[in-house]
């Protein structure tokens, strides 16, 4: 595998074989025309509109969806405390369905109920501790423990066959996770209070909104950027067939046959960081000014969000004012002020838990506006100081990071590495002993596949942990020049396997054109000719 053999070479110092580069020439056109951005279906949020809105077109595609993703222990999604979010969707949904006539939902809702009732009432049962950071999840798991008991307590008076077994039983949320949140929300919206920003993007956990409600859908249709709180707020407010709204819901669900995302549109998001893994990586990126154009579009005097109608953000705002200024249209960083709280920097304001990454990518954003400009003042030099050492300070005692927008300790780690190792001496920090500890505990972690991954090896944390070891490949640890390089023939080998959901939203979810930067990035800085056998000359799928 050339470019790993011995001393890694330092980032773009060896041309990387054609099929990457027309592979990363693709993938930027791809992303700078798109208005949609991908991401995978959620089982989630088409349980929800299954329930919600069984009107809508493609309504028995969506149940066939969650039946075929239903898991032999009768679960649904990732392992752990990531299956409770779509397993009381789904198991909801599926009552709802088989309490309306179809008797054929009655068996895959009475194997989620057995489920729900082994987590939620067994003799070991899920504490709010095992259930993940994810958006929404203290409001999302108290309202469908709500509409589960609703649909078992009905049973009494209309028994389903296939479902009697669970006449009398109620579920109750983890221990430490009550509704008294959820209640408060409804009856602050009850006496009239706007609907916040940030609750939009999971409206339905409160139901249909009154009238006097001032919600407005985004320029594309959808409220909150989720086809579930979209079909939450037209259920309140009728629209014709002609509606931007029902239009909305009805080309989401066109766009994967049913089932439908947790989030579109998000091509700001998508955009941002398929640019960044790139440009990082060294790629030329063709017609810089038609994609800087693409990046600044959305960019306002706050900001910008994930994908519209989501509240403005430092994340997507950072990562694209880097971005930005890579490709030679630097913007000011002024609109980042309103997120700095005393020793980081908020996702969103009003955030209850930071983020390592979002820290991450500000202080990348932060550190290349102070080596690229003389005149950077002296609060820009802060930040770099303050961000070091709060990121320094977040590492576990493994050597990783973990974070609130990604189940994978590699990404997070990969973001924290990466700009400590750019950045993190400007600020007059001395990360290099903190980045050890990482690059040791990644090589620790590989497996025996030359794989890494949280669950099982995937293609896009190997990608992640291979990128950090190339990244820092100066500091000479042990083991890291061969583990990347089996890293590297890792991904050559396994072309075509599917990438897992390993990203949060209200359940986790795959951006597929994401992973795929992450993979060209990885050939990319190991100067590798072999992604070939990975199969990345083929383009991927557009909207």
């Amino acid at each position: 595998m050339s470019g790993v053999a011995g001393a890694a070479p330092a980032p773009g110092s060896t041309p990387a074989g054609p099929a990457v580069e027309a592979a990363a020439a693709a993938l930027v056109d791809e992303v700078a025309a798109t208005r949609w951005g991908r991401i995978s279906p959620s089982v989630y949020e088409t349980g929800r509109l299954v329930s919600i809105a069984p009107w809508l077109v493609d309504h028995a595609a969506r149940v066939a969806f969650l039946r075929a993703t239903q898991r032999p222990d009768g679960g649904w999604g990732q392992p752990g405390g990531y299956a409770l979010a779509p397993t009381l969707s789904a198991t909801e949904a599926l009552l709802a369905t088989a309490r309306d006539g179809d008797p054929s939902a009655a068996e895959p809702a009475g194997q989620g109920l057995d489920r729900l009732v082994d987590w939620l009432a067994g003799p070991a049962p899920l504490r709010v501790a095992d259930v993940p950071d994810t958006p929404a999840v203290e409001l999302i798991v108290p309202a469908l423990v709500d509409l589960v008991n609703a649909h078992l307590d009905a049973l009494a008076d209309r028994p389903v066959p296939g479902l009697d077994r669970f006449a009398g039983v109620r579920l109750a949320a983890p221990a430490g996770m009550d509704d008294r949140p959820l209640r408060g929300i409804r009856a602050m919206l009850d006496a009239g209070a706007p609907v916040p920003d940030k609750l939009l993007h999971s409206l339905e956990v409160v139901g249909p909104l009154t009238a006097n409600q001032p919600v407005r859908p985004a320029p594309i249709g959808g409220v909150g950027a989720s086809p579930a709180a979209t079909a939450a707020w037209l259920a309140g407010h009728p629209a014709g067939p002609t509606s931007p709204t029902l239009r909305y819901l009805e080309a989401v669900t066109r766009r994967h046959g049913g089932p439908v995302p947790s989030v579109v549109p998000i091509a700001p998001f998508e955009r941002a960081w398929v640019l960044s893994l790139l440009i990082g990586a060294g790629f030329p990126v063709g017609h810089p000014d038609r994609v800087a154009a693409a990046l600044a579009a959305p960019l306002g005097p706050g900001g910008l969000a994930g994908g519209e109608g989501l509240p403005l953000d430092a994340d997507t705002t950072s990562v694209t004012l880097l971005t930005l200024a890579q490709l030679g249209a630097a913007q000011p960083v002024d609109c980042l002020w309103p997120f700095e709280v005393d020793t980081h920097f908020s996702t969103w304001l009003g955030e209850r838990t930071p983020s390592t990454t979002t820290n991450a990518h500000v202080l990348e954003l932060f550190g290349h506006h102070v080596a690229a400009h003389a005149w950077a003042g002296a609060r820009d030099r802060a930040v770099v100081a303050k961000l070091t050492a709060w990121l320094c300070a977040q590492q576990l005692p493994d050597g990783s990071w973990m974070d609130k927008w990604h189940a994978s300790p590699y990404y997070a780690t990969f973001c924290v590495v990466t700009a400590l190792h750019r950045h993190g001496r400007l600020g007059g920090g001395e990360p290099a002993a903190t980045i050890r500890r990482a690059v040791r505990w990644i090589v620790a972690t590989q497996a025996a596949d030359r794989s890494w991954g949280r669950w099982q090896g995937t293609a896009e944390e190997t990608a992640y942990a291979v990128q950090t070891l190339l990244l820092t490949a100066a500091l000479d640890e042990p083991g890291a020049h061969a583990a990347a390089a089996d890293g590297l023939a890792h991904l050559a080998a396994t072309s075509g396997q599917p990438d897992p959901p390993l990203w949060h939203d209200k359940d986790l979810y795959v951006p597929p054109r994401i992973v795929r930067a992450a993979v060209l990035a990885a050939f990319r800085l190991a100067g590798s000719d072999n992604a070939m056998r990975y199969g990345i000359s083929s383009p991927a799928a557009t909207d």
